[in-house]
């Protein structure tokens, strides 16, 4: 038999070196946004229309940047830039999780990957795209503006760089944070309520870009940039600036605080990695414990409300209301824009008490198409239903539940906007028009939804109605919106009527009066709608079905 021959240290065979992790996350990104592109024209046509926009609108941004060059309140003006983008960065996660497919580590799980070489590929990967190219494009603008001599050019450089890692940085890291949550229907509800944040930043975005076209407008800035100018990643605009005065050591210090902050962003992140990749998913057993929590508050509610069948509809309609995502984004959306539209109207310069009427119209609205929120489960209340006097308890705990939430709110935005206009004269008659506008609201939301029922689709996005009952959804609210204005009218009559004639002193008349013929519309429109849902109970079911 023949001897086997030594292997030689020469020739011994090593280990296959693994490839770069860095590249392959690079082209793994590059692969995902060219077979997303690939899957129809349309999403095609959508992200090169979005690539255009956002470059035509960084362009201009970039333009005006250049254009304040010299200007006294351009580090000012920057700083708070800066720190607005940080907050895109961090907030935009949390909100549009499904955005990119890269931010759930979770797909990685299974992979033999360390910690420290993914957090690196995953940076590099996170600079491709949209985002980063505008944030980089704004940033690059910002430092042209308060750029004043070589040291500040120089100091420039690392100071855009540090501004977007920082910023892609801050991004992964509360998206590694909270994963968890943005990937179960606790995220995907805060996801519903995103559009309820991004009106209330529009208007506040409107109310500042209204300040700045001002003469001298972006002197207002100054208070928040000095406190914005020490906090990265802002500080690193403020870097160039100091650099252009002459004060190196205050550049140094910045620039070092911000790439310390990166570093401390990069440790956080990469210790969100290790424990969603190694510890245990423990969320149900949180569910569980959370979903006793609210058990033992909902049996305080329910000693709180009427016994009977109308307090057990407006126990079910309220928890239907916090549970179901949809609803709950409705009822975040009237609250919140009845609350911020009369203050955002008074700081706008219209500072009138009579603008608390948008809480009340705003909740009222809620009343229509209550059934329409039941969807197909719709037929469980449908069997509980067998006369007038069932469909009446039933849309008397529906119209309750509202009231209930209803009535403390409008009378809590009624009073704070007499407070902040200085107008108490006024506050009788505004809250018996609130009333009025309220029970009208109410009343004729109940009429619709026995008339125009339809359903409410649960896993298509932001579509309110189910395909082919966009029309109806229409006739639906403009029907109970118009009845009700129209029915509220004598109220609003009596009230001009007594301003007119001067006779202010009778004012605080229409309060118990709007409350009274608020509560009658109330009744008159339950009365109205019952026996019309008893009658047609499957027509209902078959409209609220179709989601």
């Amino acid at each position: 038999m023949a001897r086997r021959r030594p292997v030689s240290a020469g020739t011994a065979s090593t280990a296959p070196v693994a490839p770069a992790l860095t590249p392959v996350f690079v082209r793994l990104k590059l692969s995902l946004l060219r077979n997303g592109l690939r899957q129809s024209s349309g999403r095609r046509v959508a992200y090169v229309a979005s690539v255009v926009v956002t470059l035509l609108f960084a362009a201009l941004q970039l333009l005006g940047l250049i254009a304040l060059r010299g200007n006294a309140h351009a580090g000012a003006l920057t700083v708070v830039v800066v720190a607005m983008l940080a907050l895109a960065w961090a907030a935009m996660p949390l909100w549009f999780p499904g955005g990119d497919e890269t931010l759930d580590p979770t797909r990685l799980v299974m992979l033999p990957l360390r910690p420290r070489p993914l957090v690196r590929a995953l940076l590099v990967s996170s600079l491709i795209g949209i985002g980063p190219l505008f944030t980089l494009t704004l940033v690059v603008g910002s430092v042209i503006a308060v750029a004043d001599g070589a040291a500040a050019v120089a100091a420039g450089v690392p100071a855009a760089a540090l501004v977007l890692l920082v910023c892609v940085a801050l991004s992964r890291a509360v998206a590694a944070a909270n994963i968890r949550l943005l990937t179960s229907r606790k995220g995907r509800d805060m996801a519903l309520l995103s559009g309820l944040f991004i009106a209330i930043g529009l208007q506040f975005v409107n109310l500042g870009a209204q300040k700045l076209a001002e003469p001298d407008g972006l002197k207002v800035l100054e208070p928040a940039s000095e406190v914005l100018r020490w906090l990265p990643p802002a500080s690193a605009l403020d870097a160039v600036r100091a650099a252009g005065d002459g004060a190196y050591a205050q550049c140094l210090a910045q620039l070092l605080a911000n790439a310390v902050v990166l570093v401390l962003l990069l440790r956080w992140w990469q210790r969100s990695l290790v424990h969603l990749m190694t510890a245990p998913d423990g969320s149900t057993l949180q569910a569980v414990t959370q979903e006793q929590q609210k058990e033992g508050r909902s049996a305080g509610l329910a000693g709180l409300l009427p016994t009977g069948r109308t307090g057990t509809v407006m126990l079910r309609t309220l928890r239907y209301s916090w549970r179901d995502p949809r609803s709950r984004a409705a009822w975040a959306t009237s609250l919140g824009m009845g609350l911020l539209l009369p203050f955002i109207s008074a700081l706008q310069g219209n500072t009138s008490v009579y603008t608390a009427c948008w809480a009340a119209g705003l909740l009222g609205l809620q009343m229509g198409n209550q059934f329409g929120q039941d969807t197909s489960a719709f037929w469980m209340v449908a069997q509980t239903i067998a006369s007038r006097r069932d469909a009446l308890l039933e849309l008397r705990g529906r119209a309750m539940a509202l009231g209930a939430v209803g009535l403390p709110f409008v009378l809590l935005v009624t009073v704070g906007m007499a407070a902040y206009a200085g107008q108490w004269d006024a506050l009788p008659e505004v809250l018996g028009l609130s009333l009025t506008l309220l029970g009208s609201l109410v009343g004729t939301g109940a009429l619709a939804s026995a008339l125009f029922p339809y359903s409410i689709p649960q896993d298509t996005g932001y579509k309110s109605a189910a395909p082919g009952q966009a029309g109806l959804a229409w006739i639906s609210f403009a029907v109970s919106l118009l009845a009700g204005l129209i029915v509220g009218t004598p109220v609003v009559g009596l009230t001009i009527w007594l301003h007119l004639a001067g006779a202010h002193a009778w004012l605080w008349l229409v309060l118990p009066l709007g409350a009274a013929y608020g509560l009658a519309l109330v009744a008159l429109g339950l009365r109205l709608a019952a026996p019309r849902v008893s009658g047609r109970l499957p027509e209902i079911l078959a409209a609220v079905s179709k989601g």
